[in-house]
């Protein structure tokens, strides 16, 4: 596990080390054990490393035997053994014992179509001197990051966005349309990001650089829905059984101490009964609560580490998490509206105390249909019930001049709409194209007047997406864009920040494939969710209070804090003049949504979260230029909206 950076410029370029080491240095957090770096005419390569396999030998940059080939990687490969076996056979000579050298080897046989012999998650940046080429590459999921821009003649490259913007800090240019998606959902999905000439590599992608120029394509996707025949339960249970246990086993290699990320539901619940099975000695497992009973789930958590016997550790967030905030909003290079990162980062945090690797059960919502909102959308119509003339009379000229605090507003929006369109609808936090213009100012409104509509990509996942029935439908939207751009980053993110490696068993592919294929009446019977998870989770010993609980989610009492302990600490940021001259949000709109939550009218901790965060990335990122090294000097950040888009960080 590490971090990478990079960039190759034209033939006659020459890359200097000292910007590849620039770059590495601000993602050391990812890799704080060594550092490499390979600097040779037109390519650098560097890395950042968080040993985990093959301690002694495992450093990167990695070369063939004539030294064409270099390799920088993040991730972890499970099948390395049986792909060394393989290609050792056919004659290579490796040089270590990693799973990055393979990575190497397997492309002089195979190119880019290598990739789909990998199991496991990665980021993938490979040289090929013969045909002047540079390979960057994601994972099927996108457990792992991978960001570029191309810039004066080179490609930029690295996991995370202040890598690039270490050496190329003019590409600090906000992205309207990157802002547009975080108000609507709360992070940003690939293949944008907060900065217009930066993008993501998409999951599954690679991305192809020579003479110039940049070629990306798909090498994987989900499979069809539904496509297997129903078996006997029993059967099936067999199957899912022999096949998620072989997931968490390859995933417990590992040279250093290993744990499990232990909320208490019933996915990690599932992967903790696996790891004790597969471990001789007793897993360390790592909860996270709170005071308030009701978002608190550490006495599941306890029941389970109980039942399975494991090396147990608890701890118990109050909202005194200041620090924490200040210190998130200025790691984090785009604004990141899930309140759970905090729990999560100090989770992770805990558990890196002991361990240098944990097991998570994420993916277990988008695969098995274990979400709330599934069970809403399958009780609705797939039609609205108002006649077409009617709903579009509503949303083009009535709702917008209604005051937002009008009761059934929204309510009448939503049921205006289709059942595709209900579900993005629900999932939206302030969709400024949509029904809450009322909240942003004129000016951010005329500046985003004509870019795309952020609803436009989700709709079209839905409607390509390779399933019949409309929950598989919803499912694939979700792990097209939920899982890879709120779950998977926050993941990403805050592990990292402690230099925790994290592996998640239940997206790994051939598990996630077969997972697919199944009928989609054993996830969703009779309006119960992860019908046949839930089922496994029986047949494996886990306590029935915790397998049958209501679903409660890793998420922080913020609608008790934005009342309390943290109201007069951070929501008087949204009104200091310092943020109200960003020029986002209308002030009185600012006020209203305050007063309708401080008084408990009105529940509006989500907005006025993402509303915060949006302000402390601003200040602790931007203008704290948290991605400025020695001799990349970020200054002239500007305040006002109105320089945003044109106003770029100079050297």
């Amino acid at each position: 596990m590490c971090g990478i950076a990079g960039m190759m410029g034209g033939r006659e370029d020459v890359i200097d080390a000292a910007s590849v080491h620039r770059m590495c240095q601000t993602i050391v957090h990812r890799g704080p054990d060594d550092e490499g770096v390979y600097a040779q005419g037109p390519i650098g390569l560097g890395m950042r490393r968080l040993s985990i396999i093959d301690l002694s030998g495992g450093h990167q940059p990695i070369h063939n035997e004539d030294q064409t080939i270099w390799v920088v990687f993040n991730g972890e490969i499970y099948n390395f053994p049986e792909l060394r076996q393989e290609l050792e056979g056919r004659g290579h000579r490796f040089c270590t014992h990693t799973d990055t050298e393979v990575i190497v080897h397997l492309y002089e046989e195979m190119g880019a179509d290598c990739l789909q012999k990998l199991r496991g998650m990665f980021a993938i940046a490979l040289y090929d001197q013969r045909n002047e080429s540079l390979l960057l590459a994601r994972d099927r999921l996108g457990i792992k990051p991978l960001h570029y821009a191309l810039h004066e003649g080179r490609i930029f490259f690295g996991s995370e966005i202040k890598a690039i913007l270490a050496v190329a800090p003019e590409l600090a240019e906000v992205n309207y349309e990157g802002l547009l998606q975080y108000f609507y959902f709360g992070y940003i999905g690939d293949p944008l990001t907060a900065f217009r000439r930066i993008h993501k590599l998409p999951p599954g992608c690679l991305l192809e650089y020579a003479g110039g120029e940049i070629h990306i394509r798909h090498y994987w996707d989900v499979p069809a829905f539904g496509s297997h025949t129903s078996v006997p339960e029993e059967e099936l249970l067999e199957q899912m059984e022999k096949s998620l246990a072989e997931a968490v086993r390859i995933r417990l290699i590992s040279d250093v101490a290993l744990g499990a990320l232990l909320s208490g539901g019933v996915d990690s619940s599932i992967v903790v009964a696996l790891m004790a099975r597969a471990s001789a000695a007793p897993v360390k497992t790592f909860s996270i609560g709170f005071d308030s009973q009701r978002f608190d789930e550490t006495r599941y958590a306890h029941m389970v580490a109980e039942k399975f016997g494991t090396d147990h550790h608890e701890l118990i967030v109050d909202p005194d998490m200041e620090h924490t905030l200040e210190f998130l909003s200025g790691m984090l290079e785009e604004p990141f509206g899930d309140s759970s990162m905090l729990p999560t980062y100090h989770v992770c945090q805990m558990a890196r105390k002991y361990v240098t690797v944990a097991l998570s059960g994420d993916g277990g919502d988008e695969l098995f249909a274990g979400y709330d909102r599934y069970s809403v959308a399958m009780s609705r119509p797939d039609s609205s019930w108002m006649p077409e003339a009617a709903a579009n009379l509503y949303r083009r000229h009535i709702h917008h001049r209604l005051p937002s605090g009008i009761y059934g507003r929204n309510r009448v929006w939503n049921a205006s709409l289709d059942a595709r369109d209900r579900y993005l609808d629900d999932v939206s936090y302030l969709p400024a194209l949509h029904r809450e213009r009322s909240i942003f100012s004129d000016d951010f409104l005329e500046h985003i007047t004509g870019l795309p509509d952020p609803l436009r990509s989700f709709q079209d996942y839905y409607e390509h997406a390779p399933a019949s029935d409309k929950l598989s439908r919803l499912m694939y939207l979700d792990i097209k864009t939920y899982l890879a751009g709120d779950i998977l980053t926050k993941v990403d993110r805050m592990s990292m920040a402690t230099s925790l490696e994290v592996r998640v068993p239940l997206l790994d592919h051939i598990f996630l494939e077969w997972a697919a294929a199944m009928p989609v009446q054993w996830k969703f019977r009779n309006g119960n969710r992860k019908y046949v998870l839930k089922k496994l989770a029986e047949r494996l010993g886990i306590p029935g209070d915790v397998i049958h609980r209501r679903k409660q989610g890793f998420q922080l009492p913020l609608v008790d804090w934005l009342r309390n302990e943290l109201k007069d600490r951070f929501l008087a940021i949204l009104l200091e003049p310092r943020t109200m001259q960003r020029g986002y949000f209308r002030p009185e709109a600012v006020r209203s949504l305050l007063k309708e939550h401080i008084t408990g009218r009105r529940n509006r901790s989500g907005i006025l979260w993402r509303m915060l965060v949006l302000e402390l990335w601003h200040r602790n990122f931007l203008e704290a230029k948290r991605f400025a090294t020695t001799g990349a000097d970020a200054s002239g950040i500007p305040e006002q909206l109105t320089n945003l888009g044109a106003a770029k960080v100079r050297d």
